[in-house]
């Protein structure tokens, strides 16, 4: 027993028991007590991270998004554009403008050489047939349009093409 210093006399009570600082088990009891820290990660931390690595991982997909499809599909908005500038250059000056496939490109036929590209983004793009597009000089045309493929995505082919009346637009074709 502990004596105090006043007078001898012993201490009642239960005495408090000294802390240890250790991060592991005491030896020889069978649960943690309070203030051993505990080992590991929680379940709402681990869903936490969880989440954000999908929505991470879901904007890198994404990102780098650039299918076969998708480079078709560019391929035809820049034809689509280009067509409506050959259209419109010739009911500028008056002069008829024929469109055209030829190997690895295409041509425009009435424009000067180097006024519009002649050559696809893509070395996969190809064109479906023969067809020969008349862009103008009048203001009514008859309908038309063109099939692109690509190489890369065989089964999925776009349209450009107008009512003659109408810009040119890119779709599936029919």
């Amino acid at each position: 027993m502990r004596t105090s210093a006043a007078g001898n006399r012993p201490k009642t009570g239960p005495q408090p028991r000294p802390q240890r600082q250790t991060s592991q088990p005491l030896a020889g009891r069978s649960s943690r007590s309070a203030w051993v820290p505990e080992h590991g990660f929680t379940l709402v931390e681990l869903l936490v991270v969880m989440a954000i690595m999908a929505i991470g991982s879901a904007g890198v997909v994404f990102a780098l998004r650039d299918s076969a499809a998708t480079q078709l599909e560019r391929e035809a908005l820049r034809l689509s554009a280009l067509l409506d500038s050959a259209r419109a250059q010739s009911r500028a000056t008056g002069q008829g403008v024929r469109w055209r496939p030829v190997e690895g490109g295409f041509r425009f036929e009435g424009l000067g050489a180097g006024t519009l590209p002649d050559r696809w983004l893509s070395g996969e793009t190809q064109v479906q047939g023969t067809p020969v597009l008349v862009l103008g000089p009048e203001p009514i045309l008859p309908p038309q349009a063109v099939v692109l493929t690509s190489t890369l995505a065989p089964g999925r082919p776009m349209a450009v093409s107008t009512d003659g009346i109408r810009p040119f637009r890119v779709g599936t074709p029919p």
